[in-house]
C-alpha cells in the first residue's frame, strides 16, 4: 500500500509552466532508465530519435480536446456561471443533454444559464438545470437550449466554448497578470495528431500533455528513424487531475474515462520487436486496461471503461517505457509512474526535486520525462 504523503512535495507556483515551449519539441527531457540506475541525461524531445531504438514502438493517444470550458451567467440574476463540459446525457427527445460542471451561487434544478463566447458576447445558447448528476460536486445535468437544432455537442462546443485549460494554468497567470488570447491556447493544447473530429458524445476535457511536444517534423524524424508507432484513444477526463484525498492511494475512488484500442494497434504491440513506449499516462493506462482483457483468439472491443489504478508493485504487462510530463502533487498520475521505477515514490521524488533544481517546467505546458526500460 502506498501513503498518498509519500506522493506530496514542494513546488513553487514559479515552476509552473503558463505557456508550451516554442516549438513545441524545444521542451527539455530528463531521462533515465528503469535497469540503469546510472543513466541521467537532460536532453530536449527534439532528441528523441537519437535516444530510442530502431523497431522501438510509440503509443500515442489521439484524443481530441473539445472546447469545454464554457462561460455565461444566470438568466434571472445576472449572476456569472463558469462551467465545463464533461460528457453527453440520455436524452428522451431531440435537445441535447450535457453532463457539466457549474460554479455560481444557488444553483438549482430549474434555473437558465445564458451561455457566452469566449469574447464575452452573447452565444444565443443556454443551459436548463435539470437535476445534479454525476459524482462531482457541482456537476448538472443540462439541457441546451437554443441556437441551431441538429447539432452534435462537439459541433455546440466548437463555436460557443472556450479552451479547458487546467485551473492551476488560469491562476498562475492571474498571478502574473498574464493575458492569453483563447485562439493560442486552442493551437497549442492540442496534439499535432489529434483525431480530426471527436466521436459523438466523447471527446477530452484536458489534453494529452506529453503529446504536445510533437511536432510534424519530429514524427517524421522518429519514422525515418524506424520507430514504429501506434494509435490508442483515451477520453481525458476532470479527474486526471483530482488530488487524492484517501490515505493511501489504493483506496482513492478512481475516475472512469473510455478508452479504445483497435485491432491494428492490439496487432502493433502484440508483435512488437522492439520496446513499447507509451506516449503519456493516457496511453500507458489504456494499453494496460485492454492487456487485462486481452486473449489471443479475438480482437479487443471497440472501446471500454477504464478505472484502472497503477501503485508501485503493478505488473505491467504490455508497457516497457513512458514519455510524461512532471505531475501534481499526491496525484494517480505520480502514483503511475513511481510504479515504472524499482525505487518507486521516494526515487521519483528525488528526480522531482532534481528538476525543480536544474529549472523545469511543470506539468501540462511544462518539460518532460523519459523513462525507459
Amino acid at each position: 500500500m502506498l501513503r498518498t504523503a509519500d506522493l506530496d512535495y514542494e513546488l513553487p507556483e514559479a515552476a509552473i509552466a503558463v505557456r508550451p515551449a516554442e516549438p513545441r519539441d524545444a521542451a527539455r527531457l530528463l531521462v533515465i532508465s528503469r535497469s540503469d540506475p546510472a543513466r541521467l541525461e537532460h536532453r530536449a524531445v527534439r532528441d528523441l530519435p537519437e535516444l530510442l531504438q530502431p523497431r522501438d514502438l510509440l503509443v500515442f493517444n489521439t484524443t481530441r480536446v473539445l472546447r469545454a470550458r464554457l462561460q455565461g451567467h444566470r438568466a434571472d440574476t445576472g449572476g456569472r456561471v463558469e462551467g465545463l463540459y464533461l460528457e453527453d446525457a440520455p436524452s428522451n427527445g431531440p435537445a441535447l443533454r450535457w453532463l457539466v460542471l457549474l460554479r455560481g451561487r444557488r444553483m438549482k434544478p430549474g434555473v437558465r444559464v445564458s451561455l457566452d463566447l469566449p469574447q464575452n458576447a452573447p452565444s444565443g445558447r443556454s443551459l436548463h438545470l435539470i437535476a445534479p448528476g454525476g459524482d462531482e460536486p457541482g456537476s448538472w445535468i443540462v439541457e441546451v437550449e437554443g441556437g441551431v437544432p441538429g447539432q452534435t455537442s462537439a459541433a455546440v462546443l466548437e463555436s460557443i466554448g472556450a479552451t479547458p485549460l487546467p485551473p492551476y494554468i488560469l491562476r498562475a497567470r492571474r498571478h502574473q497578470g498574464l493575458e492569453i488570447a483563447d485562439a493560442q491556447d486552442r493551437a497549442r493544447y492540442q496534439t499535432v495528431y489529434a483525431a480530426a473530429e471527436a466521436p459523438a458524445g466523447h471527446g477530452s476535457v484536458a489534453a494529452p500533455t506529453a503529446g504536445l511536444h510533437f511536432t510534424p517534423e519530429l514524427l517524421d524524424r522518429l519514422a525515418r528513424r524506424g520507430v514504429a508507432r501506434a494509435d490508442v484513444e483515451l477520453h481525458v477526463g476532470t479527474g486526471t487531475f483530482r488530488t487524492v484525498e484517501t490515505e493511501f492511494v489504493e483506496d482513492h475512488p478512481m475516475h472512469r474515462e473510455w478508452c479504445s484500442l483497435g485491432p491494428a494497434a492490439r496487432a502493433a504491440i502484440r508483435r512488437a520487436k522492439g520496446r513499447v513506449i507509451a506516449i503519456g499516462t493516457t496511453s500507458a493506462r489504456t494499453i494496460e486496461s485492454y492487456a487485462a482483457v486481452d486473449t489471443e483468439d479475438q480482437d479487443p472491443p471497440g472501446a471500454i471503461p477504464t478505472r484502472l489504478l497503477i501503485t508501485p508493485g503493478y505488473e505491467w504487462r504490455w508497457t516497457d517505457g513512458l514519455l510524461t510530463n512532471f505531475h501534481l502533487p499526491r496525484s494517480t498520475l505520480l502514483a503511475m509512474v513511481a510504479a515504472l521505477l524499482p525505487g518507486g515514490a521516494p526515487h521519483l521524488l528525488d528526480l522531482y526535486r532534481l528538476a525543480l533544481r536544474e529549472g523545469y517546467r511543470f506539468f501540462s505546458y511544462g518539460d518532460a520525462m523519459l523513462v525507459l526500460p
